[in-house]
């Protein structure tokens, strides 16, 4: 398994990937993620033997994404990198390619500065192995929202970036 930058042929992998999660997720046109690719600050993909197994991205502050969850985040924190999907294929779950992308993106976030990697996930309707992910990695709930006309419930979530230890901190977050 090895990691790799999103490029424009892996667009119908990635659009196909988001759709056998979009209960979990918000749907994906082709000119959405053309969007979402060109604002990223990072978006990568898991790749092993020629195949696409997961991917995530991320944005940083002063994006111009309009996602409740991005803006809840852009009005709290001056300088976050927000998770806006991550995707591990459901035939590839649980061989360590979230944790590989998760091992990535804290180390490009230390590199960029970041002082807060944030995310959300539905607490309603629940996402049980995403709160066990996440939890995992060292993030905490921050905040909760309604999004999705009310139909979803949503745990916002982040982890401070600096620590002497190089390790997640959540000491830092406010």
């Amino acid at each position: 398994m090895y990691i790799r930058d999103v490029t424009p042929s892996d667009f119908p992998t990635v659009l196909r990937l988001n759709d056998e999660s979009v209960h979990f997720l918000s749907p994906l046109t082709p000119k959405r993620l053309e969007f979402l690719h060109e604002q990223a600050a990072y978006h990568r993909v898991v790749e092993s033997g020629g195949h696409i197994m997961a991917f995530l991205l991320a944005l940083n502050e002063g994006s111009s994404y309009d996602s409740p969850n991005y803006r809840w985040f852009a009005a709290r924190y001056e300088r976050f990198l927000y998770i806006d999907r991550v995707v591990v294929s459901s035939e590839h779950q649980g061989r360590g390619a979230g944790h590989l992308l998760y091992s990535d993106i804290f180390d490009f976030a230390r590199l960029q500065n970041t002082t807060y990697l944030t995310c959300e996930f539905d607490v309603e309707p629940p996402n049980e192995g995403s709160r066990r992910f996440h939890e995992g990695h060292g993030f905490r709930e921050v905040g909760t929202q309604s999004v999705a006309a009310g139909k979803k419930q949503v745990s916002l979530q982040a982890v401070s970036i600096a620590s002497e230890s190089g390790e997640p901190s959540l000491a830092a977050l406010p």
